[in-house]
């Protein structure tokens, strides 16, 4: 737990799919069940694809993207949990193969090295969610211990379901 008020710690890792506009649902959820949080997110996430700005007010944090130098101070206390919503295709290939060339997938892999809770909310398209190595990845994340929601195609009507995340990491 974090110093700040004992509160525990929560990573939000937002990834590049349209439904990451909605993130400020998970945020105030989370904070509504007493949760400090701080948003890592995937260098094409920052391109548009939530209010930054926004974020940023409601965390009162910056939201991290790119590796801090050795010398700056770390910004975020270590994550009690961490939540990936909404996760893609490619953040969880990369992150089930270990290729941490990112400071979200590095950031992922390392709290999957150490046991912090994780629970992910992916957001993949039927046909990629189909392809073997998606198929492969989520049995090897779930192998370590990944709690995942029900996956999310952007069909009409379809609900993301943000609170999910928060439900996955009670269990």
């Amino acid at each position: 737990m974090t110093e700040q008020a004992g509160k525990p710690f929560l990573y939000v890792v937002v990834c590049a799919a349209g439904i990451a506009a909605g993130v400020g649902e998970l945020i105030t959820a989370a904070q509504e069940e007493g949760w400090e949080v701080g948003v890592i997110a995937t260098p094409v996430a920052m391109n548009g694809f939530f209010d930054t700005a926004a974020v940023e007010g409601q965390t009162g944090r910056p939201i991290r993207s790119a590796w801090r130098t050795p010398a700056d101070p770390r910004p975020f206390p270590p994550p009690d949990a961490v939540v990936v919503a909404p996760a893609t295709f490619n953040t969880v290939n990369k992150w089930a193969a270990g290729l941490a060339d990112t400071l979200a997938v590095g950031t992922l892999c390392e709290a999957s090295g150490v046991g912090v809770p994780i629970a992910v909310l992916p957001c993949v398209a039927d046909a990629l969610a189909g392809h073997p190595a998606y198929q492969d990845s989520l049995i090897r994340l779930r192998g370590m211990g990944v709690r995942f929601g029900p996956p999310f195609a952007g069909e009409p009507g379809e609900e993301f379901g943000w609170e999910r995340a928060l439900e996955l990491l009670r269990r």
